[in-house]
């Protein structure tokens, strides 16, 4: 390499580690909280910091993750000629783009179904497994003296089993809350740790700082029933999203806004916990709504497919007047007609379904 070769010890073993696959140097700024500053961690036990809690497996055997940061930067580094690429194309200069990066992570947890091993003498484990991984979905830039963000990188087939990057394997029944929280509650607080804080890493050869959004926009119903500590799917309350009741969404099929965060979930499994007002467990359950255990990642109020699906019948019950009434060979109508192609659509329903 045409470079002095009696160096120090330390020097050398520096840039041996940076020959290894997968070992990247890099930074936060501020320091993460409780998180070792080591950037070379492999594959480690989930359950470190946790050992002593969980006592009905045998605990070393039940996790095992990477680091969420570290696979965070080895994800940014495979994608680093693709980050390259999207600066010259965007006429970005390569040397004035150092800072403003920002990454949108989406994240993805989902039960693997049985796992069980059929004639093994292995140790006991829980015979179900669920995987937590993340995929980098789009790196965007905004330069000092522009307004608009520029997106320079977004993944091609954000669905696609080949862009999801594993996080963390575990043993663990997706229904049993209190052993999944457990088991995610380091990745969780690796994730705030990076929310307040920005990533230095060398790309393309000069140090660039990245901030992360994260959002878990790849759970399904199950999931997210699970992580917002609401009962499951065969509640009398339907949805992630608002209040109804199967009673009230069975009624009104249109009107269905969409009302919880995340915030309001922890403030009633806090009323749920303590019942400040020493009501029976029907009212208490008709008060906080469902919400019977501790909600554990924050949720992004995104539509999930119970809204969509109302959207869509609004939509399409709209449409169906239109037909009803032939609103194209009319300029426009007034509220009576439309009144009256309403009855007769509904009344059409009714018959057809019941």
């Amino acid at each position: 390499s045409g470079r002095q070769i009696f160096q120090p010890l330390h020097t050398l073993r520096a840039a041996e580690k940076e020959l290894l696959p997968g070992f990247h140097q890099f930074e936060w700024q501020p320091a993460l909280k409780n998180v070792s500053p080591s950037c070379y961690i492999g594959i480690i036990n989930g359950l470190s910091g946790w050992m002593s809690s969980l006592d009905d497996a045998p605990a070393d055997t039940i996790t095992r993750r990477f680091r969420y940061d570290v696979a965070l930067v080895a994800a940014l580094k495979d994608l680093e000629e693709d980050i390259m690429e999207g600066l010259r194309e965007s006429g970005m200069e390569d040397s004035a783009c150092t800072s403003g990066f920002s990454v949108m992570i989406k994240e993805c947890c989902d039960g693997m179904g049985d796992v069980s091993e059929k004639h093994g003498g292995g140790p006991a484990v829980p015979e179900k497994a669920v995987r937590f991984s993340f995929t980098v979905m789009s790196v965007s830039i905004q330069a000092e003296d522009e307004k608009e963000e520029v997106t320079i990188f977004r993944e091609p087939k954000p669905n696609s089993e080949l862009s999801c990057k594993p996080l963390c394997l575990m043993f663990v029944d997706e229904s049993d809350h209190e052993t999944l929280t457990a088991v995610l509650g380091p990745i969780v607080a690796e994730r705030n740790a990076m929310k307040e804080s920005r990533l230095i890493l060398s790309v393309g050869g000069l140090l660039r700082s990245f901030r992360f959004h994260f959002r878990g926009t790849g759970y399904d119903e199950k999931m997210v029933r699970d992580m917002e500590g609401l009962e499951a799917s065969g509640s009398t309350y339907v949805c992630t999203l608002c209040d109804s009741s199967r009673a009230e969404a069975a009624q009104n099929m249109v009107l269905h806004s969409i009302t919880r965060n995340h915030d309001e979930n922890l403030d009633r499994y806090e009323i749920w916990r303590t019942n400040p007002f020493s009501e029976s467990v029907d009212e208490l359950r008709d008060r906080v709504k469902g919400v019977s255990a501790k909600p554990f990642m924050e949720m992004q109020p995104t539509l999930d497919a119970l809204h969509c699906d109302i959207g869509n019948a609004t939509e399409f019950y709209k449409i169906f007047q239109d037909e009803i009434g032939e609103v194209y060979k009319k300029s426009n109508p007034s509220r009576e007609q439309r009144r009256c192609w309403r009855a007769a659509l509904d009344k059409q329903l009714r018959k057809k379904m019941k």
